[in-house]
């Protein structure tokens, strides 16, 4: 098949949104979305030695565990958890109980 110059090429319809990249993936619109805070945490709390805490996972979702400052400063705390050993983490990862 030979295709001259003369003819018009065919204009093909637009697509609302890009075709999905396997069947049931969620739309690019969807994907781009975050889930919302459980709610939200003081970034501007003061943790003292002897403070008891709250972890919280992503999106500040609290993940159960519970424990006690050791020692803190303005980025981060040491923290010896009831179930387990002590760990850093850093404030925001933190609520006061």
């Amino acid at each position: 098949m030979t295709h001259n110059g003369k003819e018009p090429k065919p204009i093909l319809p637009k697509a609302p949104q890009p075709p999905l990249s396997h069947r049931g993936a969620t739309p690019d619109s969807e994907r781009a979305r975050r889930p919302p805070l459980a709610e939200s945490y003081a970034t501007d709390q003061e943790l003292n030695p002897g403070d008891r805490v709250e972890g919280l996972g992503d999106f500040g979702k609290p993940t159960g565990k519970f424990g006690t400052v050791e020692r803190a400063n303005e980025d981060d705390a040491v923290v010896k958890w009831d179930t387990d050993g002590r760990m850093r983490l850093g404030q925001p990862r933190l609520k006061k109980v």
